[in-house]
C-alpha cells in the first residue's frame, strides 16, 4: 500500500503543479516506455521532472495509449523519474540535449514482483479508450463480465444490443460484422452458434468500429465488433478451474492451462457442461377476410450438453517472429422438446378445433477449426510488420425431429410430421496484412483476403398419410450455397500530436452461387465494388477531442437469408430464405466528440446512414398461415444521436450510461403497395458499481429498448434488470459469483403485423436466469469462470 500511496501524492502533485512556467528556452523531452517481458507498450505511466538533490517536483506528464510521453520545461537541473504501479521506478540522471531536445528513445521497465504482491488493484471497471478509427472498450472484473459468454459481455459494451433472439445490433442497426482478433473465426459465425464457446475471462478488449476504414472487409453495414483474446504472458505453469450451476440447469466445469517459457506459450481450455433454455410463445393469425383466427401458445426448450477443447501454441522464433498455430473442436448434444396449444376459431368466434402440437427433436453438431498465423516485426519499428494467416473451420449438424398433433376438442386435425437435416459447413479464409510507419507521423497498411464460403443443406420433410410417411417433395430439397469473396486494401495516415487523418481504399470481388438440386434451381451473383473510407481526428486538449470518419459498406446476404426452406416447429407460423436477395450498400457518416469533465467522460456522437436495396423481413398470409421472408424494398436513410459516459463518483461507487436515439426515413414499395413511411427508435442503459465491505462488490444494470415502427408494424419496447454480486476469499486466488439476468422477467420480444387482409401477433420470453459460480486460479493464473454456452 505504501507504493500505491506513493503513486497518488506523484499523480496529486502533477494536478497541482502551476503550468505557467517560463516559455523561453524551452526543452522538449520525449519517450517511450516498454515492458521488459512481453515488449508491450505501458500507457498511463507517470513521468515526472525532480530538481537534482531534492524531492521537489517541476512538472510531468503521463504516458500515451502507445506508450509514448512529452514534456516541456524551461529548467536546467532536474533528474526524470517514471513510476507505474507493478513496476520498478526508473530514475534517469544521464540524458543529452540536443537542439533543446532530450530523446530518451524506448525506456524499458522491469515488473517489481514485491509490489505487486501487495498493491490491491481497484481499476477494475471495464473502460473506453479512443483511437482514431475506432473506440477500444476494455474489459475489466464487472460482475457482468464474470461467469458469462461473449454474447453477455457484448451487451455490456456502448453503443450494442443484444435482443432475446442474440441477435447483435450496434446503435440499433443489425448487420454487424464479429472479428477474433481481427480476423474471420466460426467462433463469430451466427450459423454454427459458437460465440458462446468464448467467455469473459478469455477476452482483454472488444473494438467497436461504427466507421470501418479501408483494412476491414467491407461487409456489416452497422460496423464491425472485433473481439481482442487476451494473450497469456505469464512464465511457468499458469491457470484456472471453475464450476457453474444455476436455474434453469446451467451446469458446467473448465479448466484453462498454460505453459509459458522463452520460446514458446503453451495453451489449452477444457470444458463440458449442461445447460436447458426454455421459451414461452405466443401468436396470434387473424384473416380479416373469413375473421377467422389461431391462437397458439406453449414452451420450447433446447437442452444441450456440450464439450470444448482448445489447443495452441505461439512459436517465437525470435524477437521478430512469432509462430502461432491453434485449434478448437467442440461436439454439442441436443434434445429440443416442446409444446404448443392451438386454437381455431371461424368468424362467430365459435371453436372450430383444438389440439396439441409435441415436437421432439434430436440433433448432433460437431465443429472445430484451425489457424495458422505468422507475424514479423522488422527491426527498425516494431509497428512495422507483415502477418500471414490461413484459417479453416467446419460446423455440421445432423438433426432429426418428429412432430405430433393431438386433438383435444373439435374437429379432428391430422398433422403428424418428420424433418431430416443434414447441414455441413466448410470455411477458409486467408490473409495478409503490411503496416510500415514510414515516419513518425506517416504510415501505410496494404493487404489482401480470400474468403471461400461452401455450405450443403439436405432437408427433407415427411408427412403422415393414410398410416404412413411420405416425403413432402414441396417443402424437401438440398440447397447448395457456395461464396468466394477477394478483397483488397490500401491506406495511408498522418498522424501529430494533436490532429491525424487517414485515408483508404478497399476493392472488392464477390462470386456468389446456390442451387436447389433437386429443382435444379440456379442463382449466380458476380459483382465488384469498391469501398472508400476517411478518417481524422483532432485533440484540443487532455479533455477535449474529436473524431469524424466517413466509410462505404455492404451486407452480403447469409446463409439462413438465401435459404428457401421451412422451419415447421409451428407450422401456422413459418420462416423462410430468398435465394434471390440482393446485397445492401450503405454510406455512412460520423462526427463524434469525446470529453472530460471532473470524474466524468463523455462521448457523443452524431451519424448518418444511406442504404439502398434494404433487407425487410415481409409477412405473407394464405390459407391462415404467416410466412415472413427477407425482401430487398428500397432505401432507408436515418440520422441519430449518441452519448455514453462513465462517472466516478467515489472510490466505492461507479455510475455508467448509454443513450442511443435514432430516426429513420423508410422508402419503398411491396407487391404494388407503398411502405414509405418515417419513425424512431431510442435505447439507454444504466449501470453502477458499489463497492461493499468484506471485499464484496455488487453491480446493477438497467436496460431499456424503445419500441419501433417496421415495415408492417410495431416492435414493442421493453424494460429488464440485471444484478450480479462477487466475492473474493483466499486473497482473490477464489471467487463466488451470482448473477441474475432478467431480474423481473420483463425482456421480451413482441411484434405486430397489421395489413389490409390479415393481421398477426407474436410473443416470446425467456425469463429470469440466476447462476452461481466459483472458480480458483493457480500458479500466477487469476480465478475466472468457463461458461461453455452456445450463441442464440
Amino acid at each position: 500500500m505504501k507504493a500505491v500511496f506513493k503513486y497518488i501524492v506523484v499523480i496529486i502533485l502533477l494536478l497541482g503543479v502551476n503550468s505557467a512556467t517560463a516559455q523561453d528556452n524551452k526543452i522538449e523531452i520525449v519517450g517511450m516506455l516498454v515492458d521488459n517481458q512481453s515488449n508491450q507498450t505501458i500507457p498511463y505511466a507517470t513521468v515526472a521532472l525532480y530538481k537534482n538533490n531534492s524531492k521537489e517536483i517541476i512538472t510531468g506528464t503521463t504516458s500515451n495509449d502507445e506508450g509514448k510521453f512529452t514534456i516541456n520545461t524551461s529548467a536546467s537541473n532536474f533528474y526524470i523519474q517514471i513510476s507505474f504501479i507493478g513496476f520498478k521506478t526508473k530514475r534517469i540522471t544521464n540524458f543529452t540535449v540536443k537542439n533543446n531536445k532530450i530523446d530518451l528513445g524506448t525506456i524499458v521497465l522491469s515488473e517489481d514482483n514485491e509490489t505487486l504482491e501487495e498493491v490491491v488493484i481497484t481499476g477494475e471497471v471495464s473502460k473506453t479508450v479512443f483511437k482514431l478509427d475506432k473506440r477500444v472498450f476494455n474489459i475489466g472484473k464487472d460482475i457482468s463480465s464474470t461467469g458469462v459468454s461473449a454474447l453477455e459481455v457484448l451487451n455490456n459494451v456502448p453503443s450494442v444490443n443484444v435482443n432475446i433472439e442474440g441477435e447483435i445490433s450496434l446503435r440499433g442497426s443489425s448487420g454487424v460484422q464479429i472479428l477474433i482478433n481481427g480476423k474471420p473465426s466460426v467462433l463469430a459465425d451466427e450459423s454454427s452458434n459458437a460465440l458462446g464457446t468464448l467467455t469473459a475471462d478469455m477476452i482483454e478488449s472488444i473494438e467497436i468500429i461504427t466507421n470501418p476504414s479501408a483494412k476491414y472487409e467491407a461487409s456489416g453495414t452497422a460496423g464491425i465488433l472485433n473481439i481482442i483474446l487476451k494473450k497469456e504472458e505469464k512464465k511457468g505453469w499458469n491457470g484456472s478451474i471453475s464450476a457453474n450451476t444455476g436455474t434453469p440447469d446451467n451446469h458446467s466445469v473448465g479448466i484453462s492451462l498454460n505453459r509459458r517459457t522463452e520460446k514458446f506459450n503453451l495453451f489449452t481450455q477444457i470444458g463440458v457442461g449442461y445447460r436447458s433454455l426454455p421459451r414461452d410463445n405466443e401468436a396470434v393469425n387473424r384473416n380479416l377476410i373469413d375473421n377467422e383466427v389461431i391462437y397458439s401458445n406453449g414452451t420450447a426448450y433446447r437442452d444441450e450438453t456440450f464439450y470444448n477443447i482448445t489447443l495452441g501454441t505461439d512459436y517465437h522464433i525470435n524477437d521478430f517472429n512469432v509462430l502461432t498455430l491453434s485449434g478448437n473442436f467442440a461436439y454439442e448434444v441436443e434434445d429440443q422438446p416442446s409444446k404448443t396449444n392451438f386454437s381455431f376459431y371461424d368468424s362467430n368466434n365459435a371453436l372450430i378445433s383444438n389440439w396439441l402440437r409435441e415436437e421432439v427433436t434430436d440433433a448432433t453438431n460437431p465443429k472445430y477449426q484451425y489457424e495458422l498465423n505468422y507475424k514479423k516485426q522488422f527491426k527498425n519499428n516494431k509497428d512495422h510488420s507483415l502477418q500471414l494467416s490461413a484459417l479453416g473451420r467446419f460446423f455440421g449438424k445432423d438433426q432429426a425431429s418428429q412432430f405430433k398433433n393431438t386433438t383435444i376438442a373439435g374437429s379432428n386435425v391430422n398433422g403428424n410430421q418428420q424433418t431430416d437435416t443434414e447441414f455441413q459447413q466448410s470455411d477458409y479464409t486467408f490473409k495478409a496484412d503490411y503496416t510500415n510507419p514510414l515516419s513518425k507521423t506517416y504510415s501505410i497498411e496494404a493487404g489482401a483476403q480470400y474468403l471461400i464460403n461452401d455450405v450443403g443443406n439436405d432437408y427433407e420433410v415427411r408427412d403422415f398419410t393414410d398410416g404412413v410417411y411420405v416425403v413432402n417433395q414441396d417443402l424437401t430439397n438440398n440447397f447448395e450455397y457456395n461464396q468466394k469473396v477477394l478483397g483488397v486494401y490500401f491506406t495511408v495516415a498522418y498522424e501529430l500530436d494533436k490532429w491525424g487523418v487517414k485515408a483508404g481504399i478497399r476493392l472488392e470481388n464477390t462470386d456468389l452461387n446456390t442451387l436447389l438440386t433437386n429443382t435444379n434451381e440456379a442463382n449466380s451473383q458476380n459483382f465488384t465494388n469498391y469501398f472508400p473510407s476517411f478518417h481524422t481526428s483532432y485533440k484540443i486538449n487532455d479533455n477535449v477531442s474529436f473524431q469524424a470518419g466517413y466509410s462505404k459498406r455492404i451486407f452480403r446476404p447469409r446463409l439462413w437469408d438465401l435459404n428457401p426452406f421451412f422451419n415447421i416447429s409451428n407450422n401456422f407460423n413459418v420462416r423462410q430464405g430468398n435465394p434471390n436477395l440482393q446485397p445492401e450498400f450503405t454510406d455512412s457518416y460520423e462526427l463524434t466528440s469525446i470529453y472530460k469533465i471532473g470524474k466524468a467522460s463523455f462521448s457523443s456522437s452524431l451519424y448518418h446512414k444511406y442504404t439502398t436495396e434494404v433487407v425487410e423481413r415481409v409477412s405473407t398470409f394464405a390459407d391462415n398461415v404467416t410466412t415472413t421472408t427477407p425482401e430487398n424494398i428500397g432505401t432507408n436513410a436515418s440520422v441519430g444521436f449518441e452519448t455514453n459516459g462513465k462517472y466516478n463518483v467515489n472510490k466505492w461507487l461507479v455510475l455508467t450510461g448509454d443513450f442511443n436515439f435514432n430516426f429513420f426515413d423508410r422508402v419503398g414499395a411491396f407487391q404494388e403497395q407503398s411502405f414509405n413511411f418515417s419513425g424512431n427508435q431510442w435505447s439507454s442503459r444504466l449501470g453502477s458499481k458499489i463497492g461493499l465491505p468484506a471485499d464484496i462488490d455488487l453491480e446493477l444494470t438497467g436496460n431499456y429498448q424503445s419500441g419501433f415502427k417496421t415495415f408492417q408494424g410495431d416492435v414493442t419496447g421493453y424494460a429488464f434488470l440485471d444484478l450480479g454480486v462477487r466475492k473474493k476469499i483466499l486473497k482473490g486466488k477464489a471467487v463466488v459469483n451470482l448473477g441474475i439476468r432478467d431480474m423481473f422477467e420483463s425482456r421480451i420480444s413482441e411484434t405486430f403485423v397489421s395489413q389490409p387482409t390479415f393481421q398477426t401477433y407474436s410473443f416470446s420470453q425467456r425469463g429470469r436466469f440466476v447462476t452461481l459460480g466459483l472458480s480458483y486460479g493457480f500458479g500466477k493464473g487469476e480465478a475466472m469462470t468457463y461458461s461453455g454456452g452456445r450463441r442464440r
